[in-house]
């Protein structure tokens, strides 16, 4: 006989009572303190009426206190519920504040001290909580709360209330985001371009609003003193159309584009040599994310073929780390004879004798500790130090090895 399948027992339910204090302060200044005695005890100077936890509160001073029997020895405070509600349940604090700066403050708090009958109750509109004899008046007359005749008192109400919490049952799954892809779709259906560049044979349509928000460059061009909001067309120079579509591309979706079919048209050149003048052109336009992003690429693309003209490059556009990447990259032993024979090592020879002789201390310091630089193409790890040692010793040490 088979056993049926048993009915997995539901998750036990649960729920949780919180009881906190939702708290606020106004601050009561009592200016003209002389004027005010002698108005006789029971009458009071009222402050604003202030809001905390949903309720209404107003702070009342009586200078010659409260009730007759005090002999008006004593100022009195008091806390007044001044909006209607049954039972308000609350916690409380009056200070009288030191005007000397010396944070001598007379604080009667019931906040952070057990209190053995819980909150104080408020059961109707003009409930009060406070102090018939708060100080005696002749010494508050000659203290450091009493200065240019005027006195601050500054008043804290805690509300108690009650929450329950439960588990929330309903979960809510929220897509990533698409605007990348939204706005890529606006500039490759065209709707709504008012700019064209022209760069060689092809034409980029695109906003001006975009570019200008994403680029300074493009923001001085259209929207600047002396830029030309009217413009229709833009003549580009210097920028490979691939390179200037794929710069337009990352602008709208804030992502390198796929090199490879970018560059698919144009078959003689390779992914690293588009990232390469994509750098160039992110430094041109001021685009600073996409110039790193173009760093870290390079730096994980290099081999010794392409070492010597990203180092050139480097260089050029002021890449310091991708710059270090390079030198130790191309001083490791088995790379170095594999870079010097490379055309773009020549061209180095030819217009930065600077990089050959930073390159020449990065290989002093890879041949007296090896173990100081990555031997393997990940050098990008390490990108952070400088090459450091003697030109002068590292070229004779060179010199001395080949």
């Amino acid at each position: 006989m088979a056993i049926p399948p048993q009915t997995p027992h539901p998750p036990p339910s649960w729920s949780r009572s919180v009881t906190e204090t939702v708290r606020g302060s106004h601050q009561f200044t009592v200016r003209g303190f002389s004027l005010a005695k002698g108005m006789g005890p029971g009458r009071h100077l009222a402050s604003d009426i202030f809001a905390v936890g949903g309720y209404h509160w107003a702070v009342y001073f009586y200078p010659d206190g409260k009730n007759p029997d005090d002999n008006a020895n004593y100022v009195s405070v008091f806390v007044a519920l001044a909006s209607d509600g049954a039972d308000v349940r609350a916690l409380f604090e009056l200070t009288l504040l030191d005007q000397s700066g010396r944070a001598r403050h007379k604080v009667h708090s019931h906040f952070d001290r057990a209190l053995q009958a819980g909150p104080y109750t408020l059961k109707y509109r003009g409930s009060m909580w406070g102090y018939k004899r708060f100080y005696r008046k002749s010494l508050l007359e000659t203290s450091d709360f009493l200065k240019n005749d005027c006195l601050v008192l500054n008043c804290t109400v805690g509300v108690v209330k009650n929450r329950i919490e439960t588990p929330k049952n309903i979960q809510f799954h929220v897509p990533s985001s698409d605007m990348g892809r939204c706005f890529k779709e606006l500039l490759s259906l065209g709707i709504g371009c008012d700019i064209t560049f022209e760069v060689g044979d092809e034409k980029v349509r695109a906003h001006k609003w975009i570019l200008a928000a994403r680029s300074p460059v493009f923001k001085a061009q259209f929207f600047g003193p002396i830029g030309k909001p009217d413009l229709r067309r833009v003549v580009v120079e210097d920028v490979e159309p691939v390179v200037f579509k794929a710069m337009v591309n990352f602008i709208y979706a804030d992502e390198l584009p796929s090199i490879h079919e970018l560059a698919g048209s144009v078959s003689m050149w390779t992914s690293t040599v588009v990232v390469q003048h994509l750098l160039a052109a992110a430094d041109r336009y001021g685009l600073d994310r996409l110039r790193i992003l173009c760093e870290a690429k390079l730096c994980d693309e290099l081999t010794p073929e392409t070492v010597a003209t990203t180092l050139a490059l480097a260089e050029q556009h002021h890449c310091a780390e991708l710059k270090t990447a390079c030198l130790k990259f191309a001083a490791v032993r088995e790379n170095l004879g594999a870079v010097m024979e490379t055309e773009g090592f020549n061209y180095l020879e030819e217009t930065c004798p600077s990089l050959l002789s930073d390159l020449l201390a990065t290989v002093a310091v890879v041949d007296d500790d090896p173990a100081s630089v990555n031997r393997k193409r990940g050098v990008c790890g390490n990108i952070g130090a400088a090459p450091v040692g003697s030109v002068e010793a590292s070229e004779r040490h060179i010199r001395r090895r080949v």
